[in-house]
């Protein structure tokens, strides 16, 4: 059932009307937005085994994409300069055709255990350049290209929302054989699973080897 329009009369149009239904930031909160990395944020870095980056494509459609490797994978070259590998994918690009279009760009950077998280903003260029690509080879392997993120805004993120949604709780884990498996859901979105079940096991195996041959 379609859900009925939004009653145009609660819509909030403007910043000040946002702004006046909530209480007054406080002054920490607006000064601890920094414009450089300090020794916490490059700590919080190189710790970090997992960011998400936030792009927008020419038409103004936003995307967030995951990306992940051992903790440390994104390099600070200076205190305003991070460097973020581009591993092996699904080749859709939407982030680094996004970058090329628009430069701005959004990081939050996750540690596993931490309930507070680090972000960035700031401009990146997509790069080849083989001598910063050699800081980031995995297994032998180059990296096509690679992010330069120049900073903007670096700030460090309380730790209500990963403390409302108990992330790190291993209690709260859920079990992934609630849900069918990311091929069988991708087809089912697409072409149509098969129905037979021993087909559906290969493809899931067939994933699970493409994962170990095409990691890096």
């Amino acid at each position: 059932m379609p859900h009925p329009p939004l009653n145009d009369a609660f819509v909030i149009r403007t910043e000040q009307d946002l702004r006046a239904l909530f209480p007054a930031t406080h002054d920490l909160a607006l000064r601890k937005c920094q414009n450089h990395l300090d020794p916490h944020a490059r700590a919080f870095i190189a710790r970090a085994p997992f960011v998400c980056i936030g792009t927008q494509a020419p038409d103004g459609r936003a995307d967030v994409s995951p990306r992940g490797d051992p903790r440390g994978f994104v390099k600070v070259l200076d205190d305003r300069t991070l460097l973020i590998p581009d591993r092996p994918g699904n080749n859709r690009l939407d982030t680094l055709s996004n970058l090329i279009a628009n430069p701005a760009i959004g990081l939050l950077f996750m540690v596993p255990g931490f309930d507070d998280s680090l972000r960035i903003n700031g401009r990146a260029q997509v790069t080849r350049d083989p001598d910063l690509l050699s800081a980031l080879t995995v297994n032998d392997r180059l990296p096509t290209v690679a992010i330069v993120v120049s900073v903007a805004e670096a700030f460090l993120h309380c730790a209500k929302a990963f403390r409302r949604s108990d992330l790190w709780n291993p209690d709260m884990r859920q079990n992934r054989r609630e849900m069918p498996s990311l091929v069988h859901m991708i087809l089912d979105q697409t072409i149509g699973a098969p129905e037979d079940p021993e087909a559906l096991a290969k493809l899931d195996t067939d994933l699970e080897d493409a994962y170990r041959k095409s990691m890096y």
